[in-house]
């Protein structure tokens, strides 16, 4: 499996967000709903109408399943996650899955499909070549930028391990993307 990067400017997030709307606003909207929630990919897509008609208006909470990992997850919701569910289910209210596939191939074969992770890999992979400076750009990156920005934020890398539920903060700051670099920058940026 090819190793992606965390987006870590706000310019870079601009570029992809332009991209990927350029794209289609399906992929706009996965990868904002990713990096709003802190879901995995395959999370994301397994995402249901049922799901989201579920959220209560007084405690905006996604109840689901982790896939990978099988352990149910309650996740608070915040304005533009909210947001996006809410739009795609009023525009389309009939879809089975928040981002359903609008290719005859899935439907005409076995019925409604989520977009696939493929297809959203690819995106993104063509999405990261296209901005600069060039990145590797997948389907990890949401998780990987949100972690990233909470870092940035003032976030300790235990609070970020605890949300990507990571076993331990190493795997975490590996996973973000935090170099020998930046760790050596905080020792001159911060004296005593």
């Amino acid at each position: 499996m090819q190793e992606v990067d965390a987006i870590k400017s706000e310019l870079q997030r601009q570029q992809v967000e332009s991209h990927l709307a350029d794209r289609g606003q399906i992929y706009l909207d996965i990868w904002k709903l990713g990096l709003n929630t802190f879901l995995r990919i395959s999370d994301v897509l397994a995402l249901t109408m049922a799901d989201v008609r579920q959220i209560k208006d007084d405690q905006p909470e996604l109840k689901l399943t982790e896939i990978k990992t099988g352990k149910p997850r309650t996740i608070a919701l915040n304005e533009t996650a909210l947001g996006i569910l809410q739009r795609r289910l009023a525009e389309h209210p009939k879809d089975k899955w928040l981002f359903q596939s609008e290719s005859p191939r899935h439907t005409l074969r076995s019925g409604p499909q989520p977009i696939n992770r493929r297809s959203v890999g690819r995106v993104f992979a063509e999405t990261g070549q296209q901005i600069r400076p060039r990145v590797q750009l997948g389907t990890h990156s949401m998780r990987k930028t949100r972690g990233f920005a909470m870092h940035e934020a003032g976030r300790s890398i235990e609070e970020i391990c605890r949300a990507l539920n990571h076993s331990h903060p190493a795997v975490t700051m590996r996973y973000i993307g935090l170099t020998q670099a930046e760790i050596n920058q905080s020792f001159t940026d911060f004296e005593l």
